[in-house]
């Protein structure tokens, strides 16, 4: 049963709602007091608070206990003062699943799938049945947090983007020039359109449960390797993929972000997707963008996440810079152009935070130079 967006949180507090309203009416363009704030892995090893955690646990046990996973995800909340939390998880967590072996394994590379995907055989094993259930530690811990939240901010659900996915699952891991999964690409495309297929609608009874279960008010999908796509490629085997991921979630009431990392090229079709917010990386310009997309597309971004290692009063001048870019419209999510980097100091991201608040002016309307396109 789809969710209605006017009735969903009709049980949450006013504190609630308007935190809520800050973060969810700025990705539907609507006006908005001053822009929301948030970054990317922002519930990581930056914080100390976070490294205390984790030395007690491993990584996937963080991920797949509730009460642990809901109290680093709050800590950015009521440390660095973001205006959302995003749930602590990992995008390879629909992979495993899905029936694959993942090890996440401190210094080693990071996370991999010991049997990659090389054969039709290996494709066909991926069990769809009851994937949904095997995932619910994540909405567990979505609920539990929302409770804690006790509404001072929204919370943020998201997923992996189907290519993103199925390259790790080619590739075993993280790789210099993927060519497994490039290989098949080229060499078998039927094949990756039936992987691809298999983990969308993975996907997609994640999301849908995220929102109906979790209480997720918002959305993510990160397709963090699109930029090595060339354009028609990222046109056949990636694009497609999110729309229907787009679609399918929108209709449970939540806006849908899209981060299509390094496919600037394409973002006129990432946001004829119907996608409420395009997340940019921060070689694109914000005032660009803005003048590039229609007037109900919301953006986000888009700071370079290695200017945070500079002082403070820098990153105040680059955050006011970039929010001066993007213009007075509505429709800004500030955020960085990727995720936040492990050794900034606490600090510098508190000064990210606190400048985009500071220097935010008010989101007053839509980008009126898009209205008609």
């Amino acid at each position: 049963m789809t969710s209605n967006p006017d009735t969903r949180n009709s049980t949450t507090t006013a504190a609630d709602m308007t935190a809520e309203h800050l973060l969810v009416r700025a990705a539907r363009c609507q006006p908005t007091p001053r822009r929301p704030v948030w970054m990317m892995r922002q519930a990581g090893r930056y914080l100390p608070e976070y490294r205390a955690v984790r030395a007690r646990t491993d990584f996937l046990t963080l991920c797949k206990t509730p009460e642990l996973a809901a109290e680093v995800t709050i800590q950015p909340v009521d440390l660095v003062g973001v205006d959302a939390a995003i749930i602590f998880s990992d995008i390879l967590v629909i992979p495993e699943a899905l029936g694959m072996e993942l090890v996440v394994e401190e210094g080693k590379g990071g996370p991999r799938f010991p049997k990659p995907i090389r054969t039709e055989e290996q494709i066909a094993s991926l069990n769809l049945d009851g994937v949904e259930e095997r995932l619910r530690y994540v909405y567990d811990a979505e609920a539990l947090t929302r409770k804690n939240l006790d509404g001072r901010a929204p919370l943020i659900g998201f997923a992996g983007a189907p290519w993103t996915l199925a390259t790790y699952m080619v590739e075993g891991g993280g790789s210099r020039n993927f060519a497994h999964v490039k290989r098949l690409l080229y060499a078998c495309p039927d094949k990756l359109h039936r992987l691809l297929e298999i983990i969308t609608e993975a996907v997609i009874r994640y999301l849908r449960l995220q929102v109906r279960q979790g209480g997720v008010d918002i959305v993510q999908v990160f397709d963090t390797w699109a930029g090595i796509l060339a354009k028609k490629d990222f046109l056949a085997f990636s694009l497609p993929y999110m729309e229907r991921i787009v679609r399918e979630i929108r209709e449970e009431g939540v806006p849908v972000i899209l981060f299509p990392k390094g496919a600037a090229s394409s973002l006129r079709e990432i946001a004829a997707t119907g996608a409420d917010a395009v997340s940019l990386d921060w070689t694109m310009d914000l005032g660009e963008a803005r003048a590039l997309l229609p007037a109900n597309v919301a953006l986000q971004g888009n700071l370079d996440p290695v200017l945070l290692y500079a002082d403070t009063d820098t990153i105040a001048r680059a955050t006011r810079d970039m929010l001066q870019s993007y213009g007075a419209a509505a429709g800004h999510i500030v955020n960085l152009g990727h995720g936040i980097l492990p050794d900034i100091p606490v600090d510098h991201a508190r000064a990210f935070v606190r400048a985009a608040k500071e220097f935010s002016p008010v989101q007053s309307g839509p980008a009126s130079q898009n209205e008609q396109t």
